[in-house]
């Protein structure tokens, strides 16, 4: 072979070496396709849905005492790598003597809710709103968020508060990022926080085109909690995790089902990207009083720092802030804690 061959040579080689690995790098970062419910191939759809206005669909399950007849109107919000079958430890009596209709539904693409890529804390909360239309359950609705459940929350307080008869917000996510939060409070806060989530946090907010490569690669330790460790948890946690274990959770294996991409990566996602608002935008949607907006907050919480919905709280001094001093990230699971959530928010 002529010697003036080798640099065309040369550089064919690196041209398909440099289209390797493009197409490799492509291939890492792009999530799978979905596995969407009631799809050739799809997990079956068991549950009842409603059809939203951009065509997608919204799995839910009601309880309590009938819409018809019900005082007050409860949407529960789920958190992280869970679903519409969350059961909340409040007794029928309770219900009964309050007078209450609890409305769940699994958030898009958890359970048998269609995926949504252009999901958004705005997103969320106009889903919300239309559910509550499509099941005809009134103008205004009760609203209560679990971990990160709550960015919906604070979508419905921006984008639908005319809509609320009340908001509880319990142990929240909080976005290290807010414009407001002072950076002294965020920090405090963020080296709580393993090095693994500290990490995953930063990735979904400053780079989130490789979080699918980030929560897939093998060399790097990602989200704490989806690697199970335990040491995210009090041991006011421990017990009630011990209490839950002796009932099987119903519905679970269907949480993750489309994928954990369209659930669990893109709740994480949407929490974590950069908002229209920030929290000190935010008014009081009870003006006059005609309901009330809560934050509970476990001071033993090793998932969610106190610091920064502690902060939230005195700069929102309409936002009734209570810091249980005994209790973790799974307060809402004890019975005492959830019925005095409860009716906080219906009671005023």
């Amino acid at each position: 072979m002529h010697s003036s061959q080798f640099p065309a040579m040369y550089a064919e080689i690196a041209v398909a070496l440099a289209a390797g690995l493009l197409s490799w790098a492509y291939q890492t970062i792009k999530p799978p396709p979905p596995k969407i419910c009631g799809s050739p191939g799809g997990p079956p759809i068991t549950s009842p849905r409603v059809k939203l206005s951009d065509g997608r669909h919204l799995a839910y399950r009601e309880m309590g005492v009938p819409k018809e007849e019900a005082k007050h109107k409860i949407i529960v919000i789920h958190g992280f790598d869970d679903s519409k079958n969350l059961s909340l430890p409040v007794s029928q009596e309770t219900i009964e003597e309050l007078s209450i209709y609890f409305l769940f539904f699994d958030r898009a693409g958890y359970g048998e809710s269609d995926p949504y890529p252009s999901r958004s804390v705005k997103s969320e909360a106009y889903d919300i709103q239309e559910l509550a239309d499509q099941l005809q359950i009134g103008s205004k609705f009760y609203v209560i968020g679990m971990s990160m459940g709550a960015y919906p929350v604070y979508g419905c307080l921006k984008y639908i508060p005319h809509r609320l008869s009340g908001a509880s917000l319990v142990v929240p996510f909080v976005h290290y990022w807010w414009p407001s939060l002072p950076a002294n409070i965020s920090k405090q806060g963020f080296q709580k926080l393993c090095t693994a989530d500290q990490r995953t946090f930063q990735v979904a907010h400053h780079t989130p085109w490789l979080f699918y490569w980030w929560m897939t690669q093998k060399w790097f330790p990602s989200l704490s909690i989806m690697a199970g460790n335990m040491n995210l948890f009090s041991p006011p946690d421990m017990e009630i995790i011990k209490k839950l274990s002796e009932t099987p959770k119903v519905g679970q294996e269907m949480v993750r089902q489309q994928g954990i991409h369209e659930s669990l990566h893109r709740d994480v996602l949407a929490g974590y990207a950069k908002w229209e608002f920030d929290f000190m935008d935010l008014t009081n949607p009870f003006p006059n009083n005609e309901g009330s907006f809560h934050l509970w907050q476990g001071y033993e919480d090793r998932i969610i720092p106190f610091e920064i919905n502690r902060y939230i709280a005195e700069k929102l001094p309409w936002i009734h802030y209570h810091e249980v001093p005994d209790a973790g990230h799974l307060m809402l699971f004890k019975v005492e804690l959830c019925e005095a959530i409860i009716r906080a928010l219906v009671l005023g």
